[in-house]
């Protein structure tokens, strides 16, 4: 029974631990690419199945520390310092996912640059995205301007200002997914070594 439980843990932390690894490390270079390009380019994309990706093995991998303590048991290793130090690694590191990583990158691709607006038929230039001036500002101060007066903002413009919001956001993102990374490396190689162990398993 302890060999079942110990393939199921093993299987459980590559299937659903490997993906989020994996896709939360190349997610911080699609929102650098997607931080120049509207919200609906490739990058972004991608960037977006890429947190999907994160968000739902996440979920999968509440399994590895479910077989990781069934396992514990019947060899009988719950107090072995290595079995503590890879609980306690873990825990740091699905506080990492759930609290920092996610929210994160949902929050990176809520500040994605929108589409721009597409030309209507038979129009030579494309619509430009506008906002309305709000009342006092600049624009209804202007002598020739009127009431209610629009501030055109190009698409260029806005994906301009939001590239270094989302590059600092890929950096902090980077930052973070390679502590989790490192987390989990640190897990693997206590499994492997054990130090303390009593058992000769």
């Amino acid at each position: 029974m302890a060999k079942i439980l110990l393939s199921l843990h093993v299987l459980a932390a590559i299937l659903a631990i490997g993906p989020v690894a994996v896709a939360a490390s190349i997610f911080p270079r699609y929102l650098r690419l997607a931080a120049v390009g509207p919200a609906d380019g490739p990058a972004a994309g991608v960037a977006r199945a890429l947190h999907r990706i994160c968000r739902v093995y996440a979920l999968l991998g509440i399994a590895v520390p479910f077989f990781g303590l069934a396992t514990a048991g019947p060899l009988h290793v719950f107090g072995d310092a290595w079995v503590i130090i890879s609980i306690v690694l873990t825990a740091a590191a699905a506080a990492l996912l759930a609290a920092v990583i996610l929210p994160g990158q949902r929050r990176a691709l809520a500040t994605l640059p929108e589409a721009a607006p597409r030309p209507a038929a038979g129009d030579d230039e494309p619509a430009p995205a506008a906002a309305v001036a709000p009342a006092g500002s600049a624009s209804s101060a202007d002598s020739g301007g009127s009431a209610g007066s629009v501030a055109v903002a190009s698409p260029a413009r806005v994906a301009t200002d939001a590239s270094p919001v989302l590059s600092r956001a890929a950096a902090r993102l980077g930052m973070t997914t390679g502590i989790f990374n490192l987390l989990w490396a640190a897990v693997v190689v206590l499994m492997i070594v054990r130090p303390g162990s009593t058992t000769g398993v």
